[in-house]
This record gives C-alpha cells, sequence and structure tokens, in this order.
C-alpha cells in the first residue's frame, strides 16, 4: 500500500493537483456520467480513451447551454463548426465500473478562432479529482474548411458565464 500511496501522490504532485476540490469552485459547468460495462478493461478500469469521450459530452453540453443561456445565434449554426485542434489528459486514480464522475468544464482561453477548454473529472462518491484534461477548438467554415473569427456574441457570453477567461487577439 506505501508504493501505492507513493506513486498517486506522484501522479497529484506531477498533475499540479495537491488537494481533492483543487479550484473546482471555478467551474460552473459540470455533467455527470456514469462508467458503463463496455468502457472498462478486464481489471474492471475505465479505459483511458474512454475520458476523451467524457470530455466531448461535456464540451457539446457546455456550448448548447451556453447557447441557449444567452440566445446566441451564431455558433453551432449553417456553416459554422467546431474542430479539435488539440486534447490531452492527465490521469491521476483510475475510474471503475459504475463509478458516478462529474466532469466539470470551463473555457480559460480565447483566441481570435479558437478557445480552449480545461476539464475535472471528479469520482461523485470519494469526491477525489481523478482525471484533468483541457482541449482546444477552432471554429471553421464548412465549405471553405478554412478557420474563421468566433464571432462576438460568443466571447461575451463566455466572459459572463466563466469570469477570468483569457483574451488574446492573435
Amino acid at each position: 500500500m506505501g508504493i501505492q500511496k507513493q506513486f498517486l501522490d506522484s501522479r497529484l504532485k506531477h498533475s499540479g493537483m495537491t488537494k481533492k476540490f483543487m479550484y473546482t469552485e471555478n467551474f460552473k459547468h459540470k455533467i455527470l456520467e456514469i462508467v458503463k460495462f463496455h468502457e472498462v478493461d478486464i481489471m474492471g478500469v475505465c479505459n483511458n480513451a474512454v475520458y476523451f469521450n467524457y470530455f466531448e459530452d461535456a464540451r457539446i453540453k457546455y456550448l448548447k447551454d451556453l447557447k441557449k443561456k444567452y440566445h446566441l445565434k451564431e455558433i453551432l449554426h449553417g456553416d459554422l463548426f467546431f474542430i479539435m485542434a488539440h486534447n490531452e489528459c492527465d490521469y491521476i486514480l483510475p475510474a471503475k465500473l459504475d463509478d458516478e464522475l462529474e466532469i466539470q468544464t470551463k473555457v480559460t482561453e480565447i483566441r481570435k478562432s479558437s478557445f480552449k477548454f480545461e476539464h475535472l473529472v471528479i469520482n461523485k462518491l470519494t469526491t477525489e479529482i481523478i482525471a484533468k484534461g483541457n482541449g482546444i477548438l477552432v471554429q471553421i467554415n464548412l465549405i471553405t474548411k478554412k478557420s474563421i473569427p468566433l464571432p462576438e456574441e460568443f466571447c461575451k457570453a463566455v466572459k459572463k458565464f466563466d469570469k477570468g477567461v483569457e483574451i488574446i487577439n492573435s
């Protein structure tokens, strides 16, 4: 047990997290995922790739909720679409079959045509942060397949919803 605790303490330190509730109050958007049978391996541990599906579910729900709350007209409409440019995950503790996981999501950075999400995965029973990740989405025109600037209404809505968003005009 000592070696396992040292390993987990090392993972927490490496990931920049030292406490269970490390800055989770900054994440206003949350969804619930339950680890399903087809998502676990022979040891009953949630497969690493599944976390990217959880992040995707959280991002889509975030954008739909933002669109509805702020009556956004220029997001996810017509020929405008988002593509994933970068996606990563740090695994801290394993999730197991039937674990209830809270996926917390926020936007931390907005650029000219892209924006960055951060995610925390929290085991609802233990309240421990078990994974963290981030991803960058780029808005494109579906016809030209070229990046296009994010609408001002989107930037304003995100700034209202997620305080502390960094705006980088480059």
